[in-house]
């Protein structure tokens, strides 16, 4: 067993120094939040490195995905296509805009949104589509755009996964009507918590400034009906640290990620997922699939790893879909290829610290379990 807990994952912080003398004139100026000089810094490096237009940095990311579903004034009890295989934030943004989730079934390939099933799904109530870049894997962008406008549907991606990645040269969060980015502890790029909506249209960054600040437009002056999820000056200056550090924190994750496909395409029975070869990748989770025939479940590797102090994840199990709080009202949705993947992903420990030597005792482990 290893001494040390074993996470799957581990925040990336800058050096200590550096973020307590980035934080120093905070003392003096006393502005630490209601987007102070920090905010809009850290807005201005975040749309260059994106490669997008406009961008509004949020609270976290789930307040950025409902503030953005919530900039187009959809009509209460619309519908909205989106995906069962994510996090339960993107199920409850859509949800809590009173709108009603419409649950399409992924590719077994890499996770995503299976496009060729989303137009079946359309109704004259359908208002847009909510796909999820899974674990960094791109959508099906163009096909996905072709079908909104057929349909006249809004496209807003979850993007939390995909931070920095590149498709075809673009940056992710230029693509549909709007796409969202998570900066929580567990990311690649983190502000301890936050995120960010990108877009192309101004417009919509005055709406999310309204609902972001209660529609406070002047100190006499609340010109809509808003909430608060701002980002404060303590987590932009972490962001603005951590992104001076990001290459470096890129290639550590990039040595564990070559590391395990290596490893893992020796053991049978367990799969990886497929590559974008027109994407780059982030190197933010290392998801597998292990069948049966690799002599074990698994739910016996997860316990495995575990006995061992090594903490992997089941991300995403059960389905959102699935979840005690929507109690069976979506059990009888077409998902048969998530509810599938569900049952065998588990991903495994994947950051810069991590090192190869204690990669290699996690396949040695699974290795050990499996043969």
């Amino acid at each position: 067993m290893l001494d040390k807990k074993i996470l799957v994952t581990q925040s990336s912080m800058p050096p200590y120094e550096e973020y307590i003398e980035a934080i120093k004139p905070l003392w003096d100026s006393h502005w630490l939040t209601n987007m102070g000089v920090y905010h809009k810094e850290l807005e201005k490096q975040l749309k260059e490195y994106l490669d997008v237009e406009e961008l509004s940095l949020m609270v976290n990311g789930h307040m950025a995905l409902e503030l953005a579903i919530q900039a187009f004034e959809f009509p209460e009890g619309a519908e909205v296509i989106t995906t069962p295989f994510t996090f339960v934030s993107t199920t409850h943004a859509i949800v809590r805009n009173h709108l009603q989730p419409v649950f399409c079934d992924v590719k077994l390939s890499d996770g995503t949104i299976d496009e060729t099933k989303i137009e079946d799904l359309i109704t004259e109530k359908t208002v847009a589509i909510v796909p999820v870049h899974v674990y960094g894997n791109v959508c099906n962008v163009e096909e996905i755009q072709r079908i909104a406008d057929k349909y006249n549907l809004k496209v807003i991606y979850d993007s939390a996964h995909a931070f920095g990645v590149k498709y075809k040269g673009r940056g992710i969060g230029s693509f549909g009507d709007a796409s969202i980015f998570s900066f929580h502890a567990t990311k690649v790029f983190n502000t301890v918590e936050g995120g960010a909506v990108a877009f192309s249209d101004h417009k919509i960054y005055e709406k999310l400034y309204n609902l972001k600040n209660f529609g406070i437009r002047g100190e006499e002056l609340v010109s809509d009906i808003g909430a608060n999820a701002k980002m404060n000056e303590f987590c932009a200056i972490m962001g603005i640290c951590n992104l001076k550090h990001l290459n470096t924190v890129l290639a550590g994750r990039k040595e564990i990620y070559d590391f395990y496909r290596e490893e893992i395409s020796e053991i049978d029975g367990i799969f990886l997922l497929d590559e974008n070869v027109n994407a780059t990748r982030n190197y933010a989770y290392f998801p597998v699939l292990i069948k049966e025939e690799c002599g074990m479940s698994r739910d016996e590797v997860f316990e495995r790893l575990r006995e061992n102090n090594i903490f992997a994840r089941k991300y995403f199990y059960p389905l959102t879909a699935d979840q005690a709080c929507f109690k069976n009202k979506y059990r009888g949705a077409n998902i048969i290829n998530a509810r599938e993947m569900a049952q065998h992903i588990l991903i495994l420990p994947m950051y810069a610290e991590l090192g190869i030597k204690v990669a290699g005792r996690i396949i040695k482990i699974i290795k050990q379990g499996v043969n």
